[in-house]
């Protein structure tokens, strides 16, 4: 285990005691907040991030969430500063890293809360290693490919895996590592385009100048298209045992909250919120309101919202 970095970011947040930790082999990058004392022996946080972001899109939680417990944050392996890995990247691998990561470092039940690709990562994790998670908080949640059904989606599958050759996949990684680029798309799908500053840009674009992160855009894009990278949702959710708390924002350009509607209908442990005013990055860009929620829920003052609950057996 090896310090990184200094613990204040030279904004005005702090990503807390960054480290580097091996796991198989690989170096992987993580951080540590702990704020207030007397606060250990409450179950900590583990937050994952979500598909192409890092543990720096927790810049303004991190913080706010260690006054009350300690907060952990984990770079899934192949993003942020994490190694850049030739491998086939799924689901299966990150529930992996994050069972180690708790037997090495947390050893006691956990809230595990993750964003968007994260969100789907926590949710396996809680299925295959139920005795690690005590809680379970969803910031959206993706469906796996084969839920996309119709004929679209079968062809899309299929120019999907026409274009996931390396000869067409490496200039197209240079293509969107720009940081123009990257900018413009982040200002599309973003409701508060203030929160799209250098800072954010720049966690986008620094893990993509790494040595290996081409061939890692390779095998990420080429592993999205196989149905082996993640079970299917609708399967996941009746599975899981302990209480569940699933926010999505109303306003959600990336993954519709109709989505978020049908998930909910699936098991009577999920609290399902639909956040007023708010998009797919509303952890960021209403920090505040997330946190309000995320405390109000651990203290059992949310209430349950499964009205339309349905049998979950096919």
């Amino acid at each position: 285990m090896e310090p990184i970095l200094s613990s204040s970011n030279p904004g005005t947040f702090s990503l807390g005691e960054q480290r580097f930790w091996h796991w198989r082999g690989w170096r992987i990058r993580y951080t540590h907040l702990a704020e207030s004392p007397g606060t250990q022996n409450e179950p900590p946080f583990l937050l994952l991030h979500g598909a192409g972001s890092s543990l720096e899109q927790w810049r303004a939680n991190l913080t706010a969430l260690a006054q009350e417990r300690p907060v952990y944050a984990l770079d899934l392996v192949g993003f942020g500063g994490s190694e850049k890995v030739a491998t086939e990247l799924n689901t299966d691998l990150w529930v992996a890293q994050v069972a180690a990561f708790w037997q090495s470092y947390l050893r006691r039940p956990m809230i595990l809360m993750g964003h968007s690709l994260g969100a789907l990562v926590a949710l396996q994790s809680a299925t295959s290693h139920p005795e690690q998670v005590a809680r379970l908080i969803m910031l959206t949640l993706p469906a796996a490919r084969q839920e996309l059904g119709g004929t679209a989606a079968q062809v899309g599958a299929v120019v999907e895996r026409w274009f996931a050759s390396p000869l067409l996949l490496r200039p197209l990684f240079k293509l969107v590592r720009r940081p123009g680029l990257i900018r413009s798309v982040l200002l599309k799908l973003h409701l508060d385009a203030s929160r799209v500053d250098q800072v954010l840009v720049d966690a986008f674009v620094r893990p993509t100048q790494g040595r290996g992160a081409a061939r890692t855009f390779c095998y990420l894009v080429k592993s999205r298209t196989s149905d082996s990278f993640s079970p299917m949702t609708r399967d996941l959710i009746p599975l899981v045992q302990v209480p569940t708390l699933l926010l999505w924002g109303k306003r959600d350009r990336v993954i519709p909250i109709a989505w978020g509607q049908y998930v909910n209908t699936l098991s009577a442990q999920l609290t399902f919120v639909e956040v007023e005013d708010a998009g797919h990055f509303f952890y960021d860009e209403s920090a505040a309101n997330l946190h309000d929620l995320v405390d109000r829920w651990l203290a059992d003052q949310l209430p349950a919202t499964n009205e339309n609950l349905i049998d979950p057996k096919p």
